[in-house]
């Protein structure tokens, strides 16, 4: 039996198996819409309605269906986004580059700083963080770069504005904020200029811990919502330049029906980390679920 013959047996059998049988054999064959109601299925529990979308969730992949910005691609290319920030709020925000490469195999790794970060400019994962270049794996480095390099957000999770992002690789300046360990981030949920909630990564560093994700409202209240890492078990601080990255959320988020907006706080200042347009891609539930409905109503969608 052929893959793809194989693939609609589970699928019309509604086996387990299926779950990866359609990421792996039908994500370039079914349409889009199908393909999104399939995953969401699968991945949150409940239908995905798209004449009537309602969860934060379900009107994430109508945008991904219907608002095709071609802005989006730039915002979200991790090269051409420091530019276009830049332009809207100033270059003191931005983390510095040291280099840009075509591919893993061009790294010139003595010209290097001891400390620097490499990531993909179209991804988001399969990120390398150098605190120490003596010690660097490079072998490895290179073999997650280049993982990388082939991922695709458009191909498994119809996020278009990654589709056409040029794959480079980009090596910054590593920066740490006042854990001296790691560089929290703030990941400001924002609604046509509005800045409504956000939510604090940490722990994404410390090998001995899971990430954890605190959500707060848009006065630094804690928010009892769980959405794919569990709360921290020590207190979050308010960071010195809340009320700054507020400003600047809003401002980077203007006329746009909803974006995250990733930022950083080191000792005060702000730097600009990314701008994300489908938060989990819309496929992480939200414990409990009315914040996914609460979510929602804040997000008016676009007239199509």
């Amino acid at each position: 039996m052929s893959k793809l013959s194989t693939g609609w047996y589970l699928l019309l059998n509604n086996s387990d198996e299926f779950k990866s049988a359609l990421v792996e054999n039908f994500r370039f064959f079914i349409p889009k819409k199908k393909y999104l109601e399939l995953i969401f299925r699968y991945k949150m529990g409940y239908d995905l309605n798209l004449k009537n979308p309602r969860s934060f969730s379900e009107k994430l992949q109508w945008l991904k269906l219907y608002n095709r910005n071609p802005d989006y691609t730039h915002m979200v290319d991790k090269v051409a986004a420091k530019e276009y920030v830049a332009g809207k709020i100033g270059a003191d925000y931005i983390i510095p580059t040291i280099a840009v490469y075509d591919n893993a195999n061009q790294i010139e790794w003595n010209k290097l700083p001891e400390q620097f970060v490499l990531k993909c400019t179209h991804d988001s994962a399969n990120i390398v963080i150098c605190t120490d270049k003596s010690t660097l794996n490079r072998n490895e480095a290179i073999k997650q770069l280049n993982k990388g390099l082939k991922h695709s957000f458009y191909s498994c999770t119809k996020e278009w504005p990654y589709k056409n992002v040029p794959r480079k690789i980009i090596c910054e300046k590593y920066m740490v904020d006042e854990s001296n360990y790691e560089l929290k981030d703030y990941k400001w949920f924002c609604f046509n200029g509005d800045p409504k909630a956000l939510y604090v990564a940490s722990d994404r560093n410390n090998k001995e811990e899971e990430t954890k994700f605190d959500f707060f409202d848009a006065d630094f209240n804690h928010l009892p919502i769980i959405n794919g890492h569990p709360n921290s078990t020590k207190q979050i601080l308010k960071p010195k330049s809340f009320e700054a990255m507020k400003i600047i959320a809003s401002q980077l988020s203007q006329g746009i029906p909803h974006v995250r907006v990733d930022l950083y706080d080191i000792n005060g200042n702000i730097y600009f980390g990314e701008l994300t347009f489908f938060h989990w891609s819309g496929l992480m539930p939200f414990e409990p679920r009315s914040w996914d409905y609460q979510f929602g109503e804040w997000l008016s969608l676009p007239i199509n």
